[in-house]
């Protein structure tokens, strides 16, 4: 079983920054692919990015490419979401979530083995 706890949400005003964290318990975190969603009220569970076990690899969602960082410290069992020049429809609640193996279906949240509880992200016009 993994644990996940994200932090790091908030209120913030369009064009601004906020870091997402989230930090795993229980077994081993490292041999996993971490990805961040997002949900807005009324709407699907979108992927928003996703890095493999060792970190040598990312992806993005379109919407948040050039915006957004993941990145990873397995020595810390975290995986971070750095959001830059936020947007209102950045607005959401971001999960976080863990993926044993396949790394093909990182955009799939029903192949996803373990999620975070969410925090909110609000961007204010």
């Amino acid at each position: 079983q993994v644990q996940l706890v994200e932090s790091g949400g908030g209120l913030v005003q369009a064009g601004g920054s906020l870091s997402l964290s989230c930090a795993a318990s229980g077994r081993s975190f490292s041999d996993f692919t971490v990805g961040w969603f997002r949900q807005a009220p009324g709407k699907e569970r979108d992927f928003v990015a996703a890095i493999t076990w060792s970190g040598s690899v990312t992806d993005y969602a379109d919407s948040v490419k050039d915006r957004f960082t993941i990145s990873r410290d397995n020595a810390k069992n975290t995986v971070y979401l750095q959001m830059n020049s936020l947007k209102p429809e950045d607005t959401a609640v971001y999960y976080c979530a863990a993926l044993q193996f396949n790394w093909w279906a990182r955009a799939n949240a029903n192949r996803y083995n373990y999620w975070g509880q969410g925090t909110q992200v609000t961007v204010s016009s």
